[in-house]
């Protein structure tokens, strides 16, 4: 069984989350530990395993972050 990291945000959590401006699906950025909205071009934190849904926290996307 694969182990995953401490902060690991819950799959059914992320189901229920959308993006507060757009009301959109999210993704989400293991790795930069962000959920990312693309409607809005949006990257919300997520510290210590609670993911900050403020648009005044969030930071703009840049061509580096399109996939």
């Amino acid at each position: 069984m694969a182990s995953e990291p401490a902060h690991a945000l819950d799959r059914k959590l992320l189901e229920l989350l959308v993006c507060p401006l757009t009301k959109t699906t999210l993704e989400y950025n293991a790795e930069k530990q962000e959920l990312i909205s693309r409607a809005a071009k949006l990257a919300y934190p997520i510290r210590d395993g609670i993911p900050i849904m403020l648009p005044d926290e969030a930071r703009p996307l840049d061509d580096s972050d399109a996939a």
